[in-house]
């Protein structure tokens, strides 16, 4: 039977020696209710006609369309002229239809968490059209297992791509692709393990999610300080023990400061001391503001630093394509591990190749990148007006800012507040190893429509103010 209908319930099982004794159309009467109470048959869903369920379980067509009947005058059904029987029983005891689960917080209008570009504009079509000619052109063998590294096509542009944008190396270096940063980050952290690390150095503040990845790859997470230049290098003399640090130069996350220049060959020479590792997250390197992209470190000491990157934040985290540099020694490691990567799907690869190469992906940063900072300024100068009191800082890059508020304010509660309100932000102590500091807020505005920006920033001064009431 054709099961092109809306929400169809075609495959759920009816266990009729589960529901009593009786005539066959009640004990499928009983079986047809319990299943959409329970939500396993959702308000809407099409049932298959009676012929076909007939069919299916071996009984008469009779013993179905009474069922389907006596359903139907208690309200659990309504059957519909050409389109079928559907299910239309509302739990009202609950106040939401079966099997629809219930939202757990209210819902979001105003998205101001960063971590997200601007998902409306993802290059559907140059996207579409890229994967269709891949599609269409590769050859029979690139359709078996993929390359453990990746694909060599993907990878020898995107290696052009970094040395041309980037100003990274490939001189003693070799690329590979991954699914992601926290994935790269994992795979280099069990290399680690195996050359008898035990501890990677990490942004204080910065993502949880990296630090996860270096604890769940068995080493331990050290928190060090960032502050207006960044990374604390000096900090490092303090973990004797510690070999390789984990930071964000070009952008940090979510102060949004530049490691400066001096402590950018700091950190070089600490890694060569101690015969280390810098493992630099290039995060939201492509979007500046106030003058080009900041270089990378890997292009200054191939053999010390792993550049990593994704297109998270460039076109989408749905497509879950990133990659490294790596050193050529580390890469050999990687090489000898056991442990087969996981990898974006060949023709995936492909067609980010192919955006490369015909300039789709530059253009598509060059109008993000206008976008972007025209957003920066309204947000920007929606806060001066609603909230004069509060210092922003890391409006140079990237996709998000933070707002510092005075102390005493009670950041979390603002954070509940604003949510009752449709509006997301996240309170700066998430991002703590502490848990604790001087009160902020973390505003991304990469998946916000400008429209919403003056809506969402209102709603905070107002309950800013009454805070401060």
């Amino acid at each position: 039977m054709p099961k092109s209908q809306t929400n169809p319930a075609w495959d759920v099982v009816l266990d009729l020696q589960t529901v009593g004794t009786g005539a066959l159309h009640e004990r499928l009467k009983r079986a047809l209710r319990a299943a959409i109470r329970s939500g396993r048959i959702a308000t809407g869903a099409t049932l298959p006609s009676s012929r076909a369920l007939a069919l299916d379980l071996g009984c008469s067509r009779w013993a179905v369309t009474e069922a389907y009947a006596q359903l139907t005058a208690e309200g659990y059904l309504e059957a519909r002229s050409g389109s079928g029987t559907r299910v239309r029983w509302v739990d009202t005891a609950h106040g939401a239809d079966v099997g629809v689960p219930r939202p757990s917080r209210p819902s979001v209008r105003m998205d101001l968490a960063p971590g997200l570009p601007d998902l409306r504009a993802f290059p559907r079509a140059r996207w579409a059209a890229a994967l269709r000619t891949v599609t269409a052109n590769a050859a029979v063998t690139e359709l078996g297992y993929v390359a453990p590294f990746g694909h060599h096509e993907l990878r020898t542009v995107l290696v052009d791509y970094l040395q041309r944008s980037r100003a990274a190396t490939a001189s003693g270096a070799q690329l590979m692709v991954t699914t992601g940063t926290t994935s790269a980050v994992g795979r280099l952290c069990q290399a680690l393990v195996s050359a008898g690390h035990r501890s990677v150095a990490v942004d204080d503040p910065g993502w949880p999610r990296l630090a996860d990845a270096v604890r769940e790859a068995g080493l331990e997470p050290v928190p060090v300080g960032v502050d207006d230049q960044g990374l604390r290098v000096a900090d490092l003399e303090a973990h004797p023990g510690t070999r390789a640090v984990l930071t964000a130069p070009a952008h940090q996350f979510p102060h949004g400061v530049v490691l400066t220049a001096e402590r950018r060959a700091a950190l070089l020479g600490w890694a060569h001391r101690v015969d280390g590792l810098v493992l630099e997250d290039d995060y939201d390197a492509e979007f500046r503001y106030d003058r080009s992209p900041v270089s990378t470190m890997q292009g200054m000491d191939a053999r010390r630093v792993v550049l990593l990157g994704s297109l998270s934040k460039t076109l989408s985290p749905a497509l879950r394509i990133g990659w490294m540099l790596v050193p050529a020694r580390w890469a050999d490691t990687l090489r000898r591990s056991e442990t087969a990567p996981s990898l974006p799907p060949t023709l995936d690869q492909l067609a980010f190749a192919r955006l490369l190469t015909s300039g789709a992906y530059d253009r598509h940063l060059r109008k993000a990148r206008r976008a972007f900072r025209t957003r920066r300024d309204l947000l920007v100068a929606e806060l001066a007006q609603r909230l004069p009191a509060c210092e922003v800082s890391g409006v140079a890059a990237g996709l998000h800012l933070v707002v510092h508020l005075p102390e005493g304010t009670h950041t979390s509660a603002m954070v509940r507040e604003a949510e009752t309100h449709g509006v997301h932000v996240v309170d700066l102590d998430r991002y703590r190893a502490g848990g604790s500091g001087p009160p902020a807020l973390v505003l991304g505005y990469g998946n916000i429509t400008d429209a919403l920006v003056p809506e969402a920033v209102s709603i905070l001064g107002d309950i800013f103010a009454a805070q401060r009431a």
